[in-house]
């Protein structure tokens, strides 16, 4: 399996680069921009893109999807819940003093459940709301690309429109800490890796909630 993260944009966005192997199929989970180096990464690998998965519709996470979706020629795919913040684009660009870029075309949700293959690699789809009524954690294998759900050590922020704490919370424990393997490797959209099993023992957001 190839998973590589590019640390992108003013917001230091984590974009991932999940692949079966070199050579092989692949996707793009949340570009955010800095295409020319997310580009010239894939062409490394020899990979062929088949989709671009967002696990939820924030600008930070689709800052560089509409150009990445006409270059590649493949579908941009997102919770449908997020549709509405596509719309949002251009103002989210305004209010974070970014240059304005078009939101990409949801051309087929991701749903709760759905298992998305590529080649060999399988990768299901868990709704996790609360950041974003969207919000979807994509699990492949022992890996756990959560998005703003849940960081090493800290939350997503949730004063966000469709944002909402108990909903997010309970996303967490419901969906990913209590369901999956402690072992299971978090790879967020912002900051570094951890694990399941160490934000359950250590995450002062976590650790508080259920005190």
């Amino acid at each position: 399996m190839i998973i590589e993260c590019l640390n992108v944009g003013v917001f230091q966005e984590n974009t991932w680069i999940l692949g079966e192997r070199p050579g092989g199929e692949a996707v793009v989970i949340d570009p955010g921009g800095e295409n020319e180096w997310l580009l010239a990464r894939i062409e490394a690998h020899e990979l062929k893109v088949r989709a671009i998965v967002n696990t939820h519709g924030h600008i930070d996470h689709i800052y560089g999807a509409a150009e990445l979706r006409r270059t590649l020629a493949v579908p941009f795919r997102m919770h449908a819940a997020d549709r509405f913040l596509l719309a949002q684009a251009r103002a989210s660009c305004a209010m974070f003093g970014l240059e304005p870029v078009e939101a990409p075309v949801l051309d087929e949700p991701i749903t709760d459940g759905e298992e998305i293959r590529v080649g060999e690699l399988a990768i299901r789809v868990i709704h996790t709301p609360g950041h974003s009524p969207g919000g979807c954690s994509l699990l492949a294998g022992a890996h756990l690309f959560a998005g703003d759900t849940l960081f090493a050590g800290s939350i997503g922020r949730t004063d966000l429109p469709g944002g909402d704490m108990e909903t997010l919370m309970d996303s967490i424990f419901t969906r990913l800490i209590e369901p999956l393997p402690g072992a299971t490797i978090l790879h967020s959209g912002h900051g570094p890796d951890s694990s399941l099993a160490e934000e359950a023992a250590s995450n002062p957001f976590l650790t508080s909630w259920r005190s």
